[in-house]
């Protein structure tokens, strides 16, 4: 099936198969982490992509790592991400919300000077995070600090957190909510035996790591509707200090779980940098056995690729990053094999209009 034909599964009725990639941008209004209209217009610019996942969004005022990433906690973050869900819908496009706590991958300025929290307190190695301040107005990268074990009552906190904000994300206009449960991050943390030592319920074996993942979207699920909830996952990423020897098993057992709970996809996030290790077929065999659900997958992606592991049956969508970035109407360029822009102008992270919303439509004479 060719990546520009109609999908549709359960809660996604999309005009092509190809998605957005979440890819952070830090442009929100400060005081406040509030999403704007700057950030509705590049958003809108890009909906004719079958769907959008959102930049990773904070589910709490502890849950943030970076400068100037959003929240959706707050009424002015939720009045904010109304007019981005306008901005698409009104150009006929989809849009989920994803959905992050970053645990250790933190630092105490952004928890009230304390220590960020984690499955256990092991200090990530060379993890750095992208901080703004009056000493540092153009962001500098910082070590992250040993992390906070967490105790019960955090572990119900931010499962309740997670909900809320599915809820939010819903009222301010999204199709759905992606829990970012790869990269290194929170939830991630608790899934691989290096970040993961607890001896409780959530530790040890794999069916014990997975139950923090499992308890998210069952809360979830149970606030929005598990058709409107997909998982990021990143079984071969292993950057942020993660690497470890049990994590293919351990998200296969991951995702036959959450087959059963009837979400609306898995989204996996796989390495993309030069060396990165190529997913072996086998993992795309097992993942669509144990997963009945649509599969969304990520990294470095051209047409060819996104045509080949759609038609071979191991995915169903396929997401793109950083081409998104200078060419907004990316689905017209590859779909009529037009040349891409690069990107050439403005900062990745913080800054303003240039090198975000300034990039045109393919001009037929340019």
């Amino acid at each position: 099936m060719s990546l520009f034909t109609p999908y549709h599964k359960s809660h996604l009725s999309l005009s092509n198969r190809m998605v957005m990639a979440p890819m952070t941008r830090s442009r929100t209004t400060q005081p406040g982490n509030i999403p704007n209209e700057m950030m509705a217009t590049y958003y809108g610019q890009r909906a004719s992509t079958g769907l959008i996942i959102s930049e990773a969004t904070q589910i709490s005022d502890d849950s943030q790592g970076y400068s100037f990433t959003p929240g959706v906690y707050t009424d002015e973050q939720v009045a904010g991400w109304q007019k981005v869900t306008s901005a698409v819908h009104q150009a006929g496009g989809h849009i989920f919300n994803q959905l992050w706590h970053v645990g250790r991958v933190s630092h105490p300025i952004f928890q009230r000077g304390e220590a960020p929290i984690a499955p256990s307190a092991i200090k990530p190695i060379d993890t750095q995070v992208w901080i703004v301040d009056e000493a540092q107005p153009d962001g500098q990268m910082v070590d992250c600090p040993t992390p906070r074990e967490m105790e019960q009552a955090d572990i119900d906190r931010v499962v309740a957190d997670f909900a809320q904000a599915a809820k939010n994300s819903i009222d301010a206009g999204f199709d759905g909510v992606e829990i970012h449960a790869g990269n290194g991050y929170l939830i991630d943390q608790f899934l691989r035996t290096n970040s993961n030592h607890r001896t409780d319920e959530y530790g040890g074996s794999p069916l014990k790591r997975i139950q923090f993942l499992l308890d998210i979207v069952r809360a979830v699920s149970a606030k929005i509707g598990s058709d409107k909830v997909g998982v990021r996952l990143a079984p071969f990423v292993t950057f942020k200090d993660m690497g470890c020897p049990e994590i293919v098993e351990t998200i296969l057992l991951a995702a036959e779980s959450l087959g059963q709970q009837g979400i609306a996809y898995v989204h996996l996030s796989e390495a993309d940098w030069d060396d990165a290790p190529q997913i072996p077929e086998s993992f795309r065999i097992k993942l669509r056995q144990v997963f009945n659900g649509t599969i969304i997958v990520a990294g470095r992606y051209d047409v060819e690729r996104a045509s080949a592991v759609i038609e071979k049956g191991y995915a169903d969508l396929v997401a793109f990053g950083r081409s998104f970035i200078a060419n907004p109407d990316l689905p017209y360029r590859l779909s009529n094999q037009l040349p891409l822009a690069d990107f050439d102008k403005g900062p990745l992270f913080g800054g303003g209009a240039e090198g975000y919303i300034d990039y045109p439509e393919y001009q037929v004479n340019a």
